[in-house]
């Protein structure tokens, strides 16, 4: 194989054409390989092989800097640039490789720690102003998705790479996709731009003052090197606009694109899921219900009664469970900005000013993309949307650029906003009726993230916009208010404390964004510790908040929570043992605690 003799790019500048095409079979077969044992990104990363392949065989990194945008297309890359291993090794060596650009990873090759999109452009002006005060000769590359075009950094970038009017490149991969269906009105122009072979009348990126290349062949390693040889070393900022395909080289990838974005480990023969056992046996499949699923098929429900209800979504539909049919079946009532939080905040802010009741699903991690819209369009102006944040929490995504742990601090310093957490499936959808029928603030809703609890108990229908907290149970001495989905844990905590003599006072806070003076007042007689359990940072988090409004009384605050810091790609267990959030780790901080 040559992938395995692959150190760096240079190995690559003597090969020829043919060669250079088995380097990108190997590589995609490498790709696949990694994917297909480990999971990951499938369809982004195999339809820029070849491209990845010229450009390290044209540009001479790691002197010219490439930049990758949301860099779930830079697997090929790591191949080629001494990370092989990661592709063709076992797993232990696969789970060394992160999934995106890493220069913690390899510092010489990866220029940033990237995985959120639209930024690649923005992050190259940056290289591209410092060769340019400098005096260097470097090329700077950034390379952006189609679909991240749908972001507003992405034109910030493309603005003021214009403005500087010095050599960039800014290679363009369209495949018609983003992570589903590309929205927006500039896909229209890349659809005439590549129905026109790159020749019509209204070209997007020549109205902003850039050389344009286009090339229809984007995964023709030849075609894609010539191209490539004809910019550069540039001197003006110019795009090289190429339509390749996503999924290319796989046949299941290819055929259904959204759902090969992504996705587990997989039989490579034939695309099924789950991989088999090592014996050939398919290992058992447990059904299990998923809040994305029930939350689409309640939300199509509500839709035939209530026409102003809108379903919104970023560029992620199915977080919210919508999936293509799905999609279909809502109609005009379910909405996709593509990547573009910032819109879609904004949006559905005039949305419930002008009297629709818009429901905005969005990753935790993808919430701190919008902070300004959410305070400034959406809070200052009291307008009543709803954000169902989803994956909030240590059992969520776990890559260094994807934690899930910010959003209960982040969401809880603007004023103006609610933020609910409900702890069981029947909780959560009385919060999500009440939510949409009030008519006075905008509410958070941030989804369980451990799994759907069912309960037995009435859950209330009304929650009001004053916070007011729920007694499970009350007992004394100890009070342990367990938010969200840490709820259980603050259940399992109350069982081990009666284990050992105490009968632990047991609170469902529901509000994130703010105390209950009655409830925390009332503990203060017959109760030395109150103990806060979050799912997420405690720093500017849920019980710090608790533990300042105590203050100077006699009460104990023992906040739990994770301290705050940029995990990657972590182990559950050894994160919430390492924060001292194990039950039995909690009781034995309570035990030394009190009296």
């Amino acid at each position: 194989m040559y992938i395995e003799k692959i150190l760096s790019p240079v190995d690559l500048k003597g090969l020829d054409l043919k060669a250079l095409q088995v380097v990108a079979d190997e590589t995609r077969r490498a790709v696949l390989n990694r994917v297909s044992k480990h999971g990951g990104h499938v369809g982004p990363n195999l339809g820029f092989v070849e491209a990845t392949v010229a450009l390290h065989y044209v540009f001479n990194a790691p002197k010219d800097k490439l930049v990758f945008d949301v860099s779930h297309q830079s697997y090929p890359h790591k191949v080629l640039t001494g990370r092989a291993s990661g592709f063709l090794g076992d797993v232990d060596d696969m789970n060394a490789i992160s999934g995106y650009s890493s220069p913690a990873e390899c510092p010489e090759y990866d220029n940033f720690e990237v995985g959120h999109t639209s930024t690649s452009i923005s992050l190259a002006t940056g290289l591209q102003k410092a060769r340019d005060v400098k005096g260097t000769d470097e090329n700077i590359i950034a390379i952006i998705g189609d679909g991240s075009l749908s972001g507003g950094e992405a034109f910030e970038g493309l603005s003021e790479a214009s403005e500087l009017g010095t050599g960039i490149i800014i290679v363009v991969n369209d495949n018609e996709m983003s992570i589903a269906e590309n929205h927006g009105g500039i896909y229209k122009n890349l659809r005439a731009l590549r129905e026109s072979g790159g020749t019509c009348e209204h070209n997007w990126f020549k109205a902003w003052g850039f050389e344009y290349k286009y090339l229809e062949e984007g995964n023709n390693i030849e075609k894609l090197i010539e191209v490539f040889r004809s910019v550069k070393d540039t001197d003006k900022p110019t795009v090289v606009h190429i339509h390749t395909e996503k999924g290319h080289g796989y046949a299941p990838a290819v055929k259904n694109k959204e759902a090969w974005h992504w996705g587990l480990p997989f039989n490579l023969e034939d695309g099924s899921r789950p991989v088999r056992n090592a014996d050939g046996t398919m290992p058992e499949v447990v059904a299990c219900e998923d809040y994305a699923e029930l939350f689409s098929d309640w939300m199509l429900r509500e839709m035939k009664h209530d026409k102003t209800l809108i379903a919104v979504t970023a560029g992620t539909p199915t977080a919210a469970g919508f999936t293509p049919d799905k999609r279909k079946e809502a109609g005009k009532q379910h909405i996709d900005m593509g990547i573009a939080e910032e819109q879609a905040v904004a949006m559905i802010s005039g949305m419930a000013k002008g009297g629709l009741h818009p429901v905005w699903t969005v990753y935790s991690t993808f919430v701190q993309r919008t902070y300004d819209q959410i305070a400034q369009d959406l809070c200052i102006n009291a307008n009543p949307a709803v954000i169902n944040v989803v994956g909030g929490g240590v059992n969520s995504m776990n890559d260094i650029t994807h934690i899930c742990l910010f959003d209960i601090p982040m969401l809880c310093s603007i004023p103006g906003l609610i933020y609910l957490a409900p702890t069981t499936c029947e909780e959560y959808f009385a919060m999500m009726r009440w939510a949409i029928q009030q008519d006075q603030k905008p509410i958070a809703i941030r989804t369980p993230s451990n799994g759907v609890v069912h309960t037995a108990e009435p859950v209330d229908a009304e929650y009001g916009y004053a916070p007011k907290y729920k007694v499970m149970h009350r007992g004394s001495k100890v009070a342990i208010i367990a938010a969200g989905s840490f709820y259980q844990k603050g259940e399992n905590v109350v069982r081990l404390l009666a284990d050992k003599g105490i009968d632990a006072t047991l609170i469902n806070p529901r509000y994130l964004n703010a105390v209950d003076v009655d409830v925390l007042n009332a503990l203060k007689d017959d109760h030395q510790l109150v103990v806060t359990l979050e799912d997420g940072c405690k720093d500017g988090g849920f019980g710090e908040r608790i533990a300042s409004y105590y203050g100077t009384s006699q009460m104990k605050v023992l906040v739990g929570g994770i301290k705050k810091g940029l995990y990657d790609r972590y182990d559950v267990h050894e994160l919430l043992a390492n924060n001292r959030l194990l039950d039995e780790q909690i009781v034995e901080d309570v035990l030394g605690i009190v009296d």
